[in-house]
């Protein structure tokens, strides 16, 4: 049930990334897809009743929670925070080189 959520949640992204012409728009549906896929990540390693992934010397290993993906969503979360950082530091150059965040607009004012 949660991983179509997660899809849900992705696939509004893309209808977002794909049918809008406004910057601004594009770069809050590219968060929206960057969301789904940690949620889609945290979600692979999560496991009901897990404990975690520490063994004391002579215990049994079993039923652990996997550590791979929680640190896989860490530096996910940083890299996307510098993407987009740097599309909304791009969009704001169009909107004061152009007057506007349109993207069609942009191109005919391009020439």
């Amino acid at each position: 049930m949660i991983y179509s959520l997660v899809f849900v949640l992705f696939l509004v992204g893309l209808y977002g990334l794909l049918t809008k012409r406004n910057t601004m728009k594009i770069v809050i549906s590219v968060i929206i897809m960057e969301c789904a896929v940690n949620l889609f990540l945290v979600v692979l390693g999560w496991r009901e009743g897990g404990a975690a992934p520490i063994v004391e010397p002579g215990g049994v290993a079993g039923g652990y929670v996997d550590p791979i993906p929680q640190a896989l969503v860490l530096t996910s979360i940083v890299i996307g925070l510098g993407v987009i950082a740097l599309m909304v530091a791009l969009s704001l150059r169009l909107y004061e080189r152009y007057g506007t965040f349109d993207i069609g607009r942009i191109r005919r004012l391009r020439g």
